[in-house]
């Protein structure tokens, strides 16, 4: 199949989104393919070799933003407005994003989600002229739902066929302020009758964004994220610690609160102040930008005042083989999301390297852990839960390795980058499987947990 990956880009933050269609367009082009990657907004930050090339960015971040501020900007020369495509000017404005919240941005994303409708309708006429002149896709995909403004334009001028994945829109638009809160949700609700086929990465968010859309279920697919194994498979077979050895807790996500890191930095405060684990450390890891420095500033506060900082190492925008032997110096992790997280992408890369995992009984974590066998669950998302499952599994190392062993097996399995390529490619080839139904979920309100 020819297939067209349009995918935004962060700037200077890592997205997990990114990182899976990247490894989705290298995984499908392994297999004959012909897979093109079309980056918006601004520049891609990955680990892994970039598979984009020379293909131009479309949707600059600065043009976006002017488009949405000033109507005569929208009618500009187009000399003038690609001066501001340049490079070095999306790398400064991308340290500007850094610091965007999803609570100042609400009425572009109405903008974006209404397509030809939008104050974006010109940059959305410049990506589907440079396709139709350079490229005949068979499908193109598109990153997330808060794409969808570009479906109808696409089929009406390509006579193509559009697939949405879905990865987490839900946190992002339900924490946007009304009236666009609300606007939103009714623009993408109005707009996805545009799109051919949907594919969610876990059966709790199919069925979660299907009864908050109204999705036909003959549309929606389940097609587990996958990883790339380069680096994890050569990890050395662990060993499991004598009692007294030191022990590593270990977190890697965004640093944020969203994220969870205040409730894995709680619990291991409290989990030190009862010194049944005298030798636990903590390591932090994961994407931290400008907007995030000031609250990772506020968690060594807590850890100094409780004089525990010096056992606590942080491990910002690491590498790909910096992450790698991250998360294999951890025996155990935690990422306690309070947000509706639609997969977590954090939980097959640890079960990757042989680490297992605490999580909440809450979003996608019971439906992987139970898959996986590579973790526990806590039950409610709290401080006083999280230490009550960790401090007993720590205390059986046995137990850590048993966990992080059937875990690591069923990644390198079920998990690949691979597979998930030859299952989309199946998901739009073939009717949808009994394994691939949505879970029905009874509410379609906010998921958020309590920490």
């Amino acid at each position: 199949m020819n297939i067209v990956q349009i995918t935004p880009g962060a700037g200077g933050m890592y997205c997990g989104n990114c990182f899976r269609d990247n490894a989705l367009v290298a995984a499908l082009r392994r297999q004959g393919h012909q897979a093109l990657m079309v980056p918006l907004y601004l520049p891609m930050t990955l680990d892994e070799e970039s598979t984009r090339a020379d293909t131009p960015t479309f949707f600059g971040g600065l043009n976006v933003f002017f488009d949405q501020k000033f109507a005569w900007y929208r009618r500009a020369p187009h000399w003038f407005r690609k001066l501001f495509d340049a490079q070095f000017l999306l790398k400064l404005a991308a340290g500007k994003a850094a610091k965007t919240r999803a609570t100042d941005v609400g009425e572009l994303t109405v903008s974006m989600l209404e397509g030809e409708r939008g104050n974006q309708a010109r940059d959305l006429d410049e990506l589907v002229a440079w396709l139709k002149e350079h490229v005949k896709p068979d499908a193109v995909f598109l990153s997330n739902a808060l794409l969808i403004g570009f479906s109808r334009r696409l089929k009406e001028e390509l006579g193509t066929r559009v697939v949405c994945f879905l990865q987490s829109e839900e946190s992002f638009l339900d924490s946007i302020p009304e009236p666009w809160k609300t606007r939103s949700w009714d623009t993408l609700i109005e707009r996805a009758p545009d799109v051919d086929s949907w594919i969610a990465p876990s059966r709790y968010f199919a069925g979660r964004m299907s009864e908050r859309l109204g999705l036909p279920s003959e549309k929606m697919s389940v097609v587990p994220n996958g990883i790339q194994l380069a680096g994890y498979s050569e990890l050395p077979h662990r060993i499991t610690k004598k009692p007294g050895e030191t022990l590593y807790l270990g977190y890697f996500a965004r640093m944020c609160a969203d994220k969870g890191l205040d409730t894995v930095v709680d619990a291991f405060i409290e989990l030190r102040r009862r010194n049944r684990i005298p030798h636990l450390k903590l390591r932090i890891g994961g994407g931290c930008g400008p907007g995030d420095e000031a609250f990772v500033a506020e968690q060594k506060d807590k850890l100094q005042a409780a004089g525990i900082l010096e056992d606590v190492s942080f491990h910002p925008n690491v590498s790909r083989a910096e992450k790698v032997a991250f998360y294999a110096s951890c025996d155990v992790l935690s990422v306690p999301a309070k947000m509706s997280e639609s997969f977590g992408l954090y939980v097959i890369e640890s079960l990757a390297a042989g680490t297992p995992l605490v999580q909440p009984e809450a979003a996608t974590y019971p439906e992987l852990l139970s898959d996986t066998q590579g973790g526990v669950l806590c039950g409610p998302n709290n401080v006083g839960a999280l230490v009550a499952t960790l401090e007993p599994l720590l205390l059986d190392p046995a137990k850590l390795r048993t966990l992080g062993e059937a875990g690591r097996k069923a990644v390198f399995e079920r998990y690949t980058d691979d597979l998930m390529a030859e299952r989309i490619i199946g998901a739009l080839s073939h009717p949808r499987t009994e394994a691939t139904r949505p879970l029905r979920v009874p509410s379609p309100g906010n998921n958020r947990t309590t920490s």
